[in-house]
């Protein structure tokens, strides 16, 4: 069985991706594919897995045989390509926010997912964004589940940390070694379920003829709103229809200049780690990469030495 692990990240449609999913379970299984997700990963299938203060080592080994057992259904009811889609595989929004990097443990779990699959894993598919607009979205949804809202200090700080999207992919290949890892990025996959997940399989899949986008972050009212009915300061967060931003105009170019590093890295070939994906229709980049210095994103141009962007409007 072909084992294709969509593990997100957040904030990227992963929540659009799995509605598709489940809308066209029928269709799709007519065509061998099966899916799980967090309807079932999230209720006892993967308990276990991470490690829990209390639990030993038998946890993690009753997970990986509950999953090994559920696998071998699926095979005897005609999958062949299973499709596991839950973005907590690679961390949780909360705890981004909280070490205001981004998913700095993301390999080691990543890892035991790998072990409680057995191996088995093809493919690992996994969406970035636009680092000044992910960590936008991160933070609106944080605060609307209880995170405090980031101040001017913490939002500097997660926009001069050095860990980027090209760091998330290393560890993603180095947890799944024998993988095919896929990068997709939000611009142009986010409305696009049905093709990103042509691309995963390799399959004709049903057009997703309703591509609606879930689960989106709360604009500035609705996050006052949120806020007062806590009995917190409305005020943290500025009067707005728009998307809400906790970064100045300096942090979000240090952001766009970041994420540009990283494309760069990801269009020249990810040192053979992992294949972009920017126009969907096409299972690899284009043959002409974007207008820009061919060293950014490598020795001695990486993001440890990235210039700085010219600040822009939002």
């Amino acid at each position: 069985m072909k084992v294709i692990l969509h593990i997100g990240a957040h904030r990227t449609g992963t929540t659009s991706f799995q509605m598709y999913m489940r809308r066209e379970a029928a269709g799709l299984q007519g065509q061998g594919i099966g899916f799980w997700g967090p309807a079932r990963t999230r209720k006892g299938l993967f308990a276990g897995i991470q490690p829990v203060p209390g639990l030993g080592a038998t946890a993690a080994q009753r997970a990986r045989g509950r999953i090994l057992l559920q696998m071998d259904r699926a095979a005897q009811n005609g999958v062949g390509t299973l499709v596991v889609s839950d973005e907590n595989m690679m961390g949780s929004v909360r705890r981004n926010l909280r070490a205001r990097a981004l998913y700095p443990d993301v390999g080691e779990r990543l890892a035991r997912y790998v072990g409680a699959f057995d191996g088995r894993i093809d493919t690992v598919i996994l969406s970035v964004r636009a680092l000044d607009h992910f960590w936008a979205s991160t933070a609106a949804y944080g605060v609307s589940r209880g995170h405090a809202v980031p101040d001017a200090h913490g939002a500097m700080q997660i926009a001069m940390g050095a860990r980027t999207w090209r760091d998330v992919v290393q560890d993603v290949a180095c947890a799944a070694p024998g993988a095919r890892i896929v990068v997709a990025p939000f611009e142009t996959s986010a409305a696009r379920p049905d093709t990103m997940l042509a691309i995963g399989t390799g399959a004709s899949v049903p057009v997703d003829r309703t591509p609606d986008r879930l689960n989106k972050a709360p604009g500035p009212d609705a996050l006052r709103s949120i806020l007062t009915d806590r009995g917190e300061d409305p005020d943290q967060i500025a009067r707005g229809t728009g998307r809400w931003t906790p970064f100045d105009i300096s942090a979000r170019a240090m952001l766009r200049e970041a994420y540009a590093d990283d494309m760069l890295w990801l269009v020249a070939g990810a040192d053979g780690l992992a294949t972009l994906t920017e126009d969907l229709d096409h299972a690899r980049a284009g043959q002409t990469p974007p207008y820009g210095p061919r060293t950014r994103g490598h020795p001695p141009h990486d993001k440890q030495e990235r210039r700085m962007a010219e600040p822009r409007g939002s």
